[in-house]
This record gives C-alpha cells, structure tokens and sequence, in this order.
C-alpha cells in the first residue's frame, strides 16, 4: 500500500472556464489559485479538495467513465440551501431525497452538465 493524502483533484473539460469556476466558487466557495490560457484551478475552503477546468468544447460535458462527483455536507440542514445555490448559480437540480433517516442528498447538473452529488452522511463508522 502507498500511503496518499486521498483523492486530491479532478480536472474537468469545459466550455468556457470562467463560468465553471464562477458555479464552484458560487455554490462551494471555492477560490481560485491558478489561471492560465485556457485553464483555471479552484480550490475548495477548508478541504483544499482541487478541481482543473481545461478550456476542451468537444469533451465539455462528457463524463466518460465518470458518472458524477460528490461533496459532503458539514450539516444535513444545509441541503435546501445547496439546492438553491446551485439554481442560483446556474445548475439544475436532477433529484432529492435521502439515503437513509437523515442522510438527505441533491444530485444537480453544473452549467457544463457534469452531475454533482451533494450529500449528507451520518458518523456511523
């Protein structure tokens, strides 16, 4: 086994990488650290979890084998308020409901339309 620091970053093709990182740092708070032609980074507060956006039309939007992305929630009361900000900020609410007895989740669209899964899980380990 190597020892990580877990899963530290995901790079995402899109359309036009100033509104992808406008929806993470609307919806997350994420901040941006690095910019470049055609390419930004945005870090989100407090996990320093990193997300690429690279400038790509033809692969924008397309998830391959990757079937969506998730962000954990601190407080299982701030799910309708995730909800809104997405909407706000220029995605689309897919489905809600809740895993389990207070475990309530969102799947959303960002505006590139790769699915995003906001969630909630109890410390039951």
């Amino acid at each position: 086994m190597v020892r990580t620091r877990g899963l530290t970053h995901i790079a995402l093709a899109v359309r036009d990488v100033d509104r992808a990182s406008r929806f993470y740092q609307e919806v997350f708070g994420a901040v941006e650290t690095y910019r470049s032609a055609g390419f930004v980074q945005v870090e989100t507060p407090g996990s320093h979890d990193v997300i690429v956006f690279e400038e790509n039309a033809e692969r924008a939007g397309a998830s391959g084998g990757v079937i969506h992305f998730g962000f954990r929630l601190v407080d299982p009361a701030d799910v309708d308020l995730a909800a809104q900000e997405v909407e706000r900020a220029g995605g689309k609410i897919l489905s809600r409901g809740e895993f389990g007895p207070g475990e309530p989740y969102v799947f959303a669209a960002d505006p590139e339309g790769y699915e995003v899964e906001i969630w909630y899980e109890s410390d039951r380990r």
